[in-house]
Parts: C-alpha cells; sequence; structure tokens
C-alpha cells in the first residue's frame, strides 16, 4: 500500500470515528477534528457518500453566514457491531450499528469469572448463538467489542486476571478464532471512562476521573483527553488503595483495600446482614426472589428510599468518598464522574461523597473538582465496548 493511499485510509477511518462519536459533523468540524485540509475532507466524504456510509442531512443551526450542511453515518447502513460487558458475575451483549442504534435486545449469560467451574466455551457459545439469533449475517458485522475485569493488557489481547487460554496465544486471538470475526478487549473501568469522554459527561473535558461503582469498585483515567494507561497498562487501580477500615480480605488476596468496603457485593452482603439481625426493610421480600442478585434488589430498594439500603449505600459511599478526595488531593482534576452500575440511584449518592470531600479535602482544592453524576450507568460499558471496533477498524 503506497504512502498516500494509507494516509487517505486513516482520515477516511477517522472521519467515520469523528461521526460515529458525534453523531452530526460538518466539513469544517472533520477539518479541524483530523487536522486535515478542507478539501481533502470534501473529497473523502463525497467518496464515503458515494459508498453509502454517510449522507448529508439538514445543515447547521445560522451564525449568520451561509449555514453548513450536516453529515452523519447512514442509519440504513448495514455494518454492526457485537458489545459485550462483561462483570464478575454476568457477561451482558448487544449489536449495535454505526448509528450507536441498538439492534438488538441486550443478552445475559451468568458467568462467574473467578469460579473454576466457569468455561470458556461457554462464553464462546453465548457469542456465537446470540449472533446467529440475531440473523444478522456475520459479513456485515465489523467485530466484537469486549469489556472486562482483570488486568488487561488492551494492546497485546491479554487478560492476566481471568480467562487463561493455552500458551502460544492471547485471549483476543483465541476468541477471534472460535467467533471468526475480529474481537478486541479492554478493561471495563477504562472502557467506562472512554464512554463517558465521548458519550457522558467527561465530552469536551482534558481531566477527569470516572469511578466505575459496580460489582466491585473501579478507575478510568482521563488526563489531557486521553485516557491514561501507566508505563505498563495498570493505571486507575483505585479499589486497591488502603483505605479500609476492617480486616477483610479482597480479592487481590490483601487487606486493607477500598473495594471491601465500597463494591456493591459488599453493600448487598451487609445489607443481608443487616436483615438477618433484626432490620425491618423491604429488602427481606426482595431477596428472597432469587432470579435477580441480591445487589440488584438493593439497588431497587435504594431507588425506593429504604432506610436499611439507603443507610448501608451511605456508609459505604462515605469510603469511597475518602478515596474520591485522595484522588483530588493527587491529579486535581475538573471533574469526577460516578459512573458503572451503581450509578442507576443517581443522587442518592451525592450526600455521603460530599460529606467525606468536605471532611477529607482542602477546600480550595475540592471547589475545583464538579462531582458528576453519569446518565449512563450501566450503558458504558456497552457503549464504549462497541467502540472499540471502530477504533481499530480501518473500514477499508
Amino acid at each position: 500500500m503506497s504512502v498516500i493511499v494509507e494516509k487517505n485510509q486513516r482520515l477516511r477511518a477517522g472521519i467515520i470515528k469523528h461521526l460515529y462519536y458525534k453523531k452530526s459533523l460538518s466539513l469544517t468540524d472533520l477539518s479541524k477534528l483530523t487536522q486535515k485540509s478542507l478539501p481533502l475532507v470534501t473529497a473523502v466524504v463525497n467518496n464515503l457518500i458515494t459508498e453509502g456510509y454517510i449522507i448529508e442531512e439538514g445543515f447547521a443551526p445560522s451564525t449568520g453566514g451561509r449555514r453548513a450542511a450536516m453529515f452523519l453515518i447512514n442509519p440504513n447502513l448495514k455494518k454492526y457491531i457485537v458489545a459485550i460487558a462483561m462483570d464478575q458475575l454476568t457477561s451482558r451483549l448487544t449489536i449495535y450499528d454505526l448509528s450507536r442504534t441498538m439492534v438488538t435486545p441486550i443478552r445475559t449469560l451468568e458467568f462467574e469469572l473467578s469460579s473454576k467451574e466457569s468455561n470458556i466455551g461457554d462464553l464462546v457459545n453465548f457469542i456465537n448463538t446470540s449472533i446467529d439469533q440475531s440473523e444478522i449475517n456475520r459479513t456485515d458485522i465489523l467485530g466484537v467489542g469486549i469489556g472486562m475485569p482483570g488486568f488487561v493488557n488492551a494492546d497485546e489481547g491479554i487478560n492476566h486476571s481471568f480467562l487463561k487460554v493455552k500458551e502460544g496465544t492471547t485471549l483476543q486471538n483465541y476468541l477471534s478464532s472460535k467467533i471468526n470475526l475480529p474481537v478486541y478487549i479492554d478493561n471495563d473501568s477504562s472502557l467506562i471512562a472512554l464512554a463517558e469522554l465521548n458519550f457522558g459527561e467527561a465530552v469536551n473535558l482534558k481531566d477527569v476521573m470516572v469511578v466505575n461503582i459496580g460489582w466491585g469498585t473501579g478507575l478510568g483515567m482521563i488526563v489531557n483527553g486521553k485516557l491514561y494507561r501507566g508505563s505498563s497498562g495498570s493505571a486507575g487501580e483505585f479499589s486497591h488503595i488502603p483505605l479500609s477500615n476492617s480486616d477483610n480480605l479482597c480479592s487481590c488476596g490483601r487487606r486493607g483495600c477500598l473495594e471491601v468496603d465500597t463494591s456493591l457485593l459488599v453493600m448487598a452482603k451487609r445489607a443481608e446482614e443487616a436483615i438477618a439481625g433484626g432490620a425491618e426493610s423491604s429488602m427481606k421480600k426482595l431477596f428472597e426472589d432469587k432470579s435477580k442478585h441480591p445487589a440488584d434488589h438493593f439497588l431497587y430498594a435504594v431507588s425506593q428510599q429504604d432506610p436499611v439500603a439507603i443507610s448501608v449505600l451511605a456508609k459505604a459511599i462515605f469510603q469511597l468518598g475518602k478515596g474520591v478526595a485522595t484522588l483530588i488531593h493527587l491529579l486535581n482534576p475538573q471533574c469526577i464522574v460516578l459512573s458503572g452500575r451503581g450509578a442507576k440511584v443517581g443522587k442518592m449518592l451525592l450526600p455521603p461523597i460530599q460529606q467525606a470531600i468536605h471532611e477529607f479535602c482542602i477546600p480550595r482544592i475540592a471547589e475545583q473538582t464538579k462531582i458528576k453524576l453519569s446518565t449512563l450507568t450501566d450503558e458504558a460499558e456497552l457503549l464504549a465496548a462497541g467502540s472499540l471496533i471502530v477504533e481499530y477498524n480501518q473500514f477499508d
């Protein structure tokens, strides 16, 4: 491939990527975002229109001069992305088109990552069956993006914590060979941070910490407008800061980690213990329903303002707030976004977080950081898992 063809291919992929993230852009917008000349961008956009990737639709609001034409990815384009969000207990799968429209319902697989009983073959069968039942032609699927917990090296396609495969291959390559599609993997909290950066509360911000409140406790770090991974890809292990008041053993094998006080699994367990100790709560009946995880029942009880659930949440989130105070002192971010599954309870998270910040932060520094609630909540990881395909695909 000649240098000119390769550069045009990168520009082509870049234009599609920016339209995927921003939905609708003018030629001038695309020129600025790609840092390429307007005539070159116009030529590539025209080619993409001819191929059916892009359509022109409407005009930008008037600013006093001629209104700019706006372009977006063709909503009728038959190109699809499989997005998978894995946590410690369940895996969720959906399929998006390039307009970020969910074209299949979310399917769920009970799959406990840390269990020796969990077989990677079950995950492969789940993915293949979901694709087959969607009745989408595999030739129209661009790839599979997967977010998962653990120490994930996204560049090498390896998860050092879970889903070990035979020596000589990587998890990414193994899954790709079994699914017969390109596969890309990344850490779940990193992906949630990317979702907030591209679609959520961190859009147009430079320095943002995104706290993933889930079965575990995670952190994605946006520094200077980009995901910060650290020297070896392990930056953001927020959950293992030794801030716990208890001596409980963490999943990492050490004691004192923040996660042993702040994960949804811990909150649900404490709620169950409170009820066993005689506390009156609506959760007593909810927990009898075994079709859902106790943590999901716990979140529902919080949303219904159950006093016991709120008390448990407040104590856990206050501890999380101590960790947030540490982040504020170390990194002085513009914003901290509370995201992930736990963000479903919305404003209930704010009082204990703010209390901890007031108690443990230097006021002048704390005042410079906004605390925001995610509006993406548990779709954040699915959206960002799908965007992995857009990041890596050349659209040739």
